[in-house]
């Protein structure tokens, strides 16, 4: 049976994101770090942090080496989620440096953007066909004197060169012993002899926000905010030293960094870096973690596959699922205090061993919590996790505030509400109900834009989030978007993330994006599951290859009755009138989708308006 530790290290102590680095290294340098898998057939290695100290004195007498590079010059790194992201950003910021963080799918005008605006001199690239790819939009005037690329099989040329190289060329001062954990201290101290003065006020990253509409801005965030942030989280979700976390979530998106990166280093915790989305549920069960970090997307896809298999099953089959939901959620609701005790609870346990431990086993058989942020969580999809006996805590952020403002805790779970307001944080209510947000862990500012930074934060320091809320003592529960509502012609008012989430917890439905803005009723846009479409087809005898048999009269009207079944909970107005199908989905490439997977509106109005045009002309 584990026992649970726990081996802090203070904000105050650290003072900086590498200072809480080195703390680590000196207090478990003999401890597991990182766990990676090896690309080229070695399967997965391990990390500890000693040896981790070791990688990152080289890191940094390379970087020191790099002619011109001042403190506060911005870095950036487009790297998939591996040790080699922590050991360039640890070295660049015991150098002073700014880290730019890059999101390895993202368009390569929208990064050339990022790189020119913030003026980046270094760039850490995964291999030499992504530089390839992105090199052509740089142009004879770009301001990047250095490009780092981590793999390539072929010969690499200047402005770029291969890391190994670049590496080999900068040995820190003093090398270490060959014992790792023995001669750590060596590696790292000596690199630092020359180390700046602890500023935690300084401006440790600038991470650009993926916006739906216009240019990202770089959100710039000091390592007084992301401690901060890390800190307060640690104090309403405990995390020990025998946590491992498997690292999915791009490092570039900053739950994952803060949540993922610096709050597992501060717990003294252990991460493993999952190999990619698709490879996820071999992963969990290889690394079995006992935590883990995704958004609602994540939760959603395995619900939708799990009801779907479901339906396959027999019926005394689906019938004991359901009663095993059914316990379960008295179990939750009893231990949170909130219901009383039932014949069920005392069931629960057997059934959860019986119905729950198989799908709990297909997740490692070790999570004793998960954290869903980024976007608001369907509370089916939660009920049906905390039924199951997997602790889901929904938590609630922005980049802007490093980025967890709330979440909720083991002992005081409410999956309607986005948790309780972090320890040292203020909020209240503004105008329209909208969330106010004041403490150490808001943004500095918008880099080089005063105006937008003047637009989202008061004097005062209240930051302006966006969202609707409801504050019922600490605990903060989000109503809707101010920028996201629908205003129809009659006057009605619908918030349409709430029925796109809905749709897309269908299987049949990949992507929903709901319109009515002015209109006299909503239309639908959804994007088919490339999975579920062709049998589907055929068995309306249509040809799913055909684009022609999405536009099928009958398969439109049945679909049209799966909508309305599936919203039906929701008011009378909120009623989808007509719809329109495509297998084309909004991705990241296609310019559709932002690096964060959100789905970029105003820009899917504007490619498909004559197909909402057709839909309202059809409804007229």
């Amino acid at each position: 049976m584990t026992v649970w530790t726990q081996d802090l290290i203070s904000a105050e102590e650290a003072r900086t994101l590498d200072g809480l680095f080195q703390a680590r290294v000196r207090r478990s340098p003999g401890r597991l770090a990182y766990q990676a898998y090896n690309r080229h057939g070695e399967g997965w290695w391990s990390l500890t942090w000693g040896e981790i100290g070791i990688q990152v004195a080289r890191w940094r007498a390379a970087l020191a080496a790099e002619p011109g590079l001042e403190p506060g010059d911005r870095v950036a790194v487009l790297l998939r989620n591996c040790p080699e992201w922590i050991q360039f950003e640890q070295a660049a910021l015991s150098l002073g440096l700014v880290v730019v963080p890059l999101y390895t799918d993202d368009r390569a005008d929208n990064v050339a953007f990022i790189l020119d605006e913030a003026g980046v001199k270094v760039l850490l690239v995964q291999d030499l066909g992504r530089w390839q790819r992105l090199a052509p939009v740089f142009g004879t005037g770009s301001c990047l004197p250095r490009v780092l690329v981590l793999e390539a099989r072929d010969p690499v040329r200047e402005p770029a060169v291969l890391v190994e190289t670049w590496l080999a060329g900068a040995e820190p001062a003093a090398k270490p012993r060959a014992d790792p954990v023995a001669g750590w201290g060596e590696g790292l101290e000596a690199a630092g002899e020359a180390g700046r003065e602890a500023d935690p006020d300084a401006i440790a990253t600038i991470v650009y926000t993926s916006g739906t509409t216009g240019r990202p801005k770089g959100v710039m965030l000091s390592h007084r905010n992301i401690l901060s942030d890390a800190a307060a989280a640690l104090e309403l979700v405990a995390c020990y030293r025998e946590d491992l976390f498997l690292s999915f979530l791009p490092l570039s998106h900053t739950l994952e960094r803060t949540g993922g990166y610096y709050l597992p280093m501060m717990a003294g915790a252990a991460v493993a870096f999952a190999r990619s989305v698709n490879q996820l549920g071999e992963d969990l069960q290889t690394v079995r973690p006992t935590v883990m970090i995704a958004v609602p997307r994540v939760f959603e896809r395995v619900y939708g596959r799990l009801l779907d298999q479901l339906q396959k099953r027999p019926a005394p089959v689906r019938w004991l699922f359901r009663l095993s939901l059914r316990a379960g959620w008295r179990l939750f609701e009893y231990q949170q205090g909130r219901g009383g005790w039932h014949p069920l609870v005392w069931l629960a346990p057997l059934l959860r061993r019986r119905v729950a431990g198989p799908v709990m086993a297909r997740l490692g058989g070790r999570l004793r919590l998960a954290v869903s942020g980024g976007a608001p969580l369907q509370r089916e999809v939660a009920r049906l996790f905390l039924s199951l006996g997997l602790p889901i805590l929904q938590g609630y952020g922005l980049t802007e505030t490093s980025p967890v403002v709330s979440v909720n805790s083991l002992t005081a779970n409410d999956p309607a509400s986005v948790g309780l307001v972090l320890p040292g944080v203020e909020v209240r209510l503004g105008e329209g109900n909208e969330l106010l947000v004041r403490g150490p862990i808001v943004m500095r500012g918008y880099w080089r834009q005063p105006e937008a930074t003047r637009a989202i934060l008061e004097a005062e320091g209240w930051l302006h989030t966006g969202d609707q809320a409801r504050i019922e003592g600490q605990r903060i529960t989000i109503t809707g978007r101010i920028k996201d509502i629908l205003v129809l012609s009659n006057g009605e008012k619908v918030a349409p993330a709430d029925l796109e989430q809905a749709l897309c917890l269908d299987p049949l439905f990949e992507q929903a994006l709901v319109v009515g803005e002015g209109r006299p009723a909503l239309v639908a846009l959804l994007v088919l599951s490339a999975e579920h479409w062709p049998p589907l087809a055929r068995s309306y005898a249509l040809d799913p290859e055909d684009p022609v048999s999405l536009h099928d009269p009958r398969l439109l009207r049945d679909l049209l009755k799966r909508v309305r079944g599936v919203l039906g909970a929701f008011p009378g107005h909120a009623k989808i009138r007509r719809l329109a199908l495509t297998l084309e989905p909004w991705t990241v490439e296609n310019g559709l989708m932002t690096p964060t997977l959100k789905v970029k509106r105003a820009e899917v109005l504007s490619r498909l308006v004559g197909v909402v045009e057709q839909l309202y002309a059809t409804e007229a």
